[in-house]
């Protein structure tokens, strides 16, 4: 699988504008300003090919990338306090309706911030995946911002906190500072369409 070959397709804020699924998927599942939109970038070896920004919130749409005879789906976070009652609705109907919409979802990827405890966002998330028989991997993003000895400890607790989930699950390590697990995910992803 080429990554390099990656090309912007469509994005959908609403279900209704979903369109039927003809590949095989990938999807990125997390809360706001995790650090989706940077992984998909740092995967596909491109500075921008999904908007990133400082300030969480700021996918409202499901963005889709096509990759050969494939594609990836950057969902938008979870979790945004500052989100009027009808956004969260909206989203959430957009989120179930992807989940729920026959797609052929191969993989998707948790993602949790590394430096903190995984929120019950985060465990729900790993619940309504493990639910719906969509397998997960769970990626540990901003892994560069702690030091050998925090790294090894927040890996030992994530264990824990995720409790059942963590059974036959790979977590992954992840920064875009330096590299850190981005060819394990592409690994991933190639083994999980094939």
């Amino acid at each position: 699988m080429n990554f390099n070959n990656a090309q912007f397709e469509k994005a959908f804020g609403t279900f209704a504008q979903l369109e039927e699924s003809n590949m095989p998927e990938v999807c990125f599942c997390g809360r706001s300003n995790v650090g989706k939109s940077s992984l998909i970038n740092k995967i596909l070896n491109r500075k921008s090919i999904a908007r990133v920004s400082s300030k969480p919130g700021k996918t409202v749409t499901i963005n889709f990338y096509k990759v050969d005879n494939m594609r990836l789906v950057d969902l938008p976070g979870y979790g945004y306090a500052k989100v009027n009652f009808s956004e969260r609705e909206r989203w959430s109907e957009l989120m179930e309706g992807y989940f729920k919409s026959n797609r052929d979802i191969k993989m998707a990827f948790q993602l949790i911030d590394m430096r903190h405890p995984a929120t019950d966002f985060d465990l729900s998330m790993l619940d309504f995946l493990s639910q719906m028989g969509i397998p997960f991997t769970v990626v540990l993003t901003k892994a560069d911002k702690l030091n050998k000895t925090e790294t090894n400890k927040r890996l030992e607790a994530i264990v824990k906190e995720l409790g059942p989930f963590a059974k036959d699950t790979k977590i992954i390590p992840f920064s875009i500072q330096n590299n850190t697990g981005a060819e394990a995910l592409r690994e991933i992803i190639e083994t999980a369409i094939s």
